[in-house]
């Protein structure tokens, strides 16, 4: 899944891509490149972001999403707002990928339901609200599966179709680095739920770990490329970056190494 933020303000490209046709020429590159879905997101989730009227991020996301589905690429529209989602989907796109898993938009789960789309459901105890506060868990691992199976069980109480729902752990949201690492190396737990998973690393900051705190987007896309190798190996379903050409000459090398 290649990452089409066409947001003023994401943490490593905002701004990159804010014209329609700058968006749509960057979604094509990487679907040429090997990703099977797009994601489009009109709002930045970094810490601080400020959240953008209902109508800045239709204005932002609905354009993309309509121009790369009739390009015949396969679209995602990653959004918070249930609105946002009918629309995108009124438009083009096939997938709704929602990190805060229900939990920003008391209509998200009844419009999924609806539209009879596959749904992204995250991990998030905030649900969407930038807090900064420490979050504790008695097991990680355990703790964000349980509270997965939570969401999922109300997703499916409200009518969503349980054969369309993904589940994302949401590496990095309320979660430090250690918690978020020590999640990715349990990711059997969450893999466990009986769900497609989703995982997204992209350039986040517990990859500072292992590149320093001063790494460009060139080691933190080459250290999200061995991750998400790893991921593949271990049997996720499907990866969220922002490089897909890297990401894809790492999954050809461990997949050639196990051939």
């Amino acid at each position: 899944m290649g990452v089409l933020n066409v947001t003023p303000d994401s943490f490593s490209d905002g701004g990159a891509h804010l014209s329609t046709d700058d968006a749509v020429r960057h979604g094509l590159n990487m679907a040429a490149d090997g990703a099977d879905w797009i994601d489009i997101g009109g709002e930045s989730t970094r810490p601080g972001a400020r959240r953008p009227s209902v109508a800045t991020e239709l204005e932002r996301v609905l354009p993309v999403v309509r121009a790369l589905s009739h390009r015949g690429v396969p679209v995602s529209v990653d959004t918070m707002r249930a609105e946002v989602a009918r629309r995108a989907i009124d438009v083009g796109a096939s997938m709704v990928n929602d990190v805060s898993g229900g939990l920003a938009d008391p209509a998200m789960f009844a419009t999924v339901a609806d539209l009879s789309a596959p749904y992204v459901l995250t991990h998030w105890r905030s649900g969407g609200v930038q807090e900064h506060r420490p979050e504790t868990y008695a097991d990680v691992a355990d703790d964000v599966a349980a509270e997965l199976r939570d969401r999922v069980h109300r997703a499916i109480d409200a009518g969503v179709d349980k054969d369309q729902i993904i589940v994302d752990p949401g590496v990095g949201f309320s979660k430090n680095a250690i918690q978020s690492w020590t999640l990715l190396r349990r990711i059997e737990v969450v893999q466990d739920l009986g769900f497609p998973v989703l995982v997204g690393v992209s350039r986040k900051r517990l990859l500072t770990q292992v590149c320093g705190d001063e790494a460009g987007l060139v080691d933190r896309d080459l250290a999200t490329a061995v991750v998400s190798a790893l991921l593949a190996s271990s049997g996720v379903d499907l990866l969220r970056v922002h490089d897909v050409a890297g990401t894809m000459v790492a999954l050809r090398t461990a997949q050639q190494l196990r051939a």
